[in-house]
């Protein structure tokens, strides 16, 4: 029954991507030049090329480290910063407008900062970071807002201590928004560590290839990075998708 339910879905898709595919073709046969707008038989034999590139797998293998180091930087560092300003008004009125800010400023400009205050290897890292730590404080904070107050009340009524309190009622009202918000950042960081490699030029970088790609005018092989960076931004999210799964299987 489930293969029944599931294949018209998968046929839809992939008539979804053939169809796509077809006008892709068709838009580059209009314009003519490829320099423009290659083909996806001409980038498609640009990416097997890179794939047989030792050095291909080395840019995927360090972008994806920087990338994923910033992510869980930011996860903790947004975690951190919701907790002290949940627990207090005095750092919530401190550390708010700070992260509100950081919210606010375009990534570009935080990249052409950090370039002056790192190398470039660390500027994705950082980037990462910054990104996903406001959006994982915003969805804490706004669940811990609204979390249900006769909760609370009953936790007093026990004499639950704050530590208690913390663990088995509030804790679990969050998890929901911050499973959300791992997700949702989880594509942040991957955009803007790619952004920065871009403007920094890391050694051995996914985003420096990218710019390379864009300078030598081999538009091919810019699409086959691109196709790279879609492909595995897929990928990290569903890695990420089956960890939470995996570890609500576990509490459960």
């Amino acid at each position: 029954m489930e293969t029944r339910k599931a294949l018209p879905k998968k046929i839809r898709s992939l008539i979804a991507v053939l169809f796509w595919i077809a006008v892709w073709q068709l838009a580059s046969m209009a314009v003519g030049k490829e320099l423009i707008l290659p083909g996806p038989l001409s980038v498609l034999k640009s990416l097997w090329y890179l794939v047989r590139q030792g050095s291909f797998w080395t840019s995927i293998l360090l972008t994806v480290l920087r990338i994923m180091l910033g992510y869980i930087a930011g996860v903790v560092l947004g975690c951190l910063l919701a907790v002290a300003c949940c627990a207090s008004d005095v750092l919530n009125s401190l550390f708010s407008p700070i992260i509100r800010m950081v919210r606010a400023t375009p990534v570009a400009s935080f990249i052409i900062l950090a370039m002056l205050w790192m190398s470039k290897g660390g500027v994705p890292v950082l980037m990462s970071a910054l990104i996903v730590a406001p959006v994982v404080w915003g969805n804490l904070i706004e669940s811990y807002a609204s979390r249900d107050k006769d909760l609370d009340e009953m936790a007093l009524a026990y004499r639950l201590g704050r530590w208690k309190r913390f663990r088995h009622v509030i804790v679990p009202h969050l998890m929901p928004s911050l499973k959300a918000a791992c997700l949702t950042g989880l594509g942040f960081a991957w955009k803007s560590g790619i952004a920065a490699e871009v403007l920094s030029q890391p050694k051995q970088a996914i985003g420096s290839n990218i710019y390379y790609s864009k300078v030598y005018l081999e538009t091919p092989e810019l699409f086959a990075w691109t196709a790279s960076v879609i492909a595995l931004s897929f990928a990290l999210e569903i890695a990420v998708r089956k960890l939470i799964a995996r570890r609500d299987k576990d509490e459960n």
